[in-house]
């Protein structure tokens, strides 16, 4: 059986990195109708996720996920892109901002400058709308 195995560290804590997994396992059960077993503990939760073809365990704590799947014979053979697709879901929501998180600050002038749409001194012109043609 091919095995996927994904290792993800954070600076999330305990706290926050639970209510990821959270996320990840709804997600799971609403677009892969998972069937979703989460066990809290003091130092680590166990996220076991099967569904037909698919068993594995989402182990989450303070400083890390952990995944390991087994997959079925059908499934085997999209392995790579099953995996790739755990791992994007799994850094989007440890990217995604999470409440009570501060938001960096940001140089609104710098970054337009980057942009390429602020340059000191010059005001900047503001375009016309495009007129819609009649049919």
């Amino acid at each position: 059986m091919p095995d996927i195995h994904i290792h993800r560290d954070h600076h999330l804590g305990f706290k926050e990195a639970r209510k990821v997994a959270f996320s990840w396992a709804e997600k799971a059960e609403e677009k892969f109708d998972m069937e979703c077993t989460y066990e809290e503990g003091e130092t680590e939760d166990l996220l076991t996720f099967t569904r037909s073809g698919v068993k594995g365990t989402l182990l989450v704590d303070a400083h890390q996920f952990e995944m390991k799947a087994q997959l079925g014979f059908l499934f085997g053979a999209f392995k790579d892109r099953i995996e790739a697709e755990i791992g994007e879901q799994l850094d989007a929501l440890l990217n995604a901002p999470h409440p009570g998180a501060k938001k960096p600050a940001v140089d609104k002038k710098k970054h337009a400058a980057e942009a390429g749409a602020y340059k000191p001194g010059t005001k900047a012109a503001a375009k016309p709308a495009a007129k819609a043609k009649k049919a």
